[in-house]
């Protein structure tokens, strides 16, 4: 007999496998990342297709296999129809869940990160603010033990004024001074989101309107991640460019 087993997950991405089946990637609150095959669910009489798409939070039992574990049943836990309501929305939330994507462990369970992908949906589902994703890479970042020195050099610790910070340098971690500065500049509008954002001010972040800080932001949230994970990100580019 195969183990079967319980949990709740959020469908990552899935692709076809055979005439009627479906591989579901998903990132599961108890057992990390799994890969499971959802059998028939491109027929049209099937049961539970419309519950395994990409953003859906499912309840699911599930046999554990050797490779591919088998989807038996899967219940919706929210509706998707929010995240699909705009293209705004569903580019948003496609970006998040690559990363989490890249940073879940087939089978290791990261409980958290689950939550933050969980959180971050529901986020986007009510308002789909500018800095959602960026603010969610910064904190996914700083989950993974790498959150970014911002409050002074990394270099050689000045700190005072504030306005001294003038760079980010990924490779050293954090913020640079005017004489230690490599890395890409930072203006303090940008400087100051950030530390909003990793100083436990997101919502306030989160109310900010499109800006040139807020793209700035963005464009070094998304360097920092591919600079973790040593690969682009593709549904970043989609996102940015639409």
């Amino acid at each position: 007999m195969k183990e079967l087993y319980r949990d709740v997950g959020v469908v990552l991405r899935t692709y076809k496998l055979g005439e009627s089946d479906r591989i579901v990637v998903l990132m599961t609150e108890e057992n990390g990342k799994v890969r499971a095959v959802a059998k028939g669910v491109r027929k049209t009489k099937s049961k539970f297709g419309a519950r395994l798409e990409p953003m859906s939070h499912v309840r699911l039992l599930l046999y554990r296999g050797r490779d591919l574990d088998i989807v038996s049943q899967a219940e919706s836990v929210e509706p998707l129809a929010p995240l699909l309501s705009t293209l705004d929305r569903a580019s948003q939330a496609m970006a998040a869940l690559e990363a989490v994507d890249q940073l879940g462990m087939e089978r290791e369970p990261n409980p958290r990160l689950y939550r933050m992908a969980v959180g971050v949906l529901r986020t986007i589902a009510e308002r789909p603010a500018p800095l959602n994703v960026s603010a969610f890479y910064w904190k996914l970042l700083a989950a993974e033990g790498l959150e970014p020195l911002l409050d002074a050099c990394v270099r050689c610790g000045e700190s005072e004024p504030a306005t001294a910070l003038v760079a980010f340098d990924l490779n050293e971690g954090g913020t640079l001074c005017r004489a230690c500065r490599s890395g890409a500049s930072i203006s303090p509008a940008a400087l100051a989101i950030m530390r909003d954002i990793l100083g436990g001010r997101l919502n306030q972040a989160l109310t900010l309107e499109d800006s040139p800080a807020t793209h700035e932001v963005g464009a070094l949230a998304t360097r920092a991640l591919e600079h973790h994970i040593e690969r682009r990100l593709k549904a970043v580019a989609m996102f940015e460019h639409h």
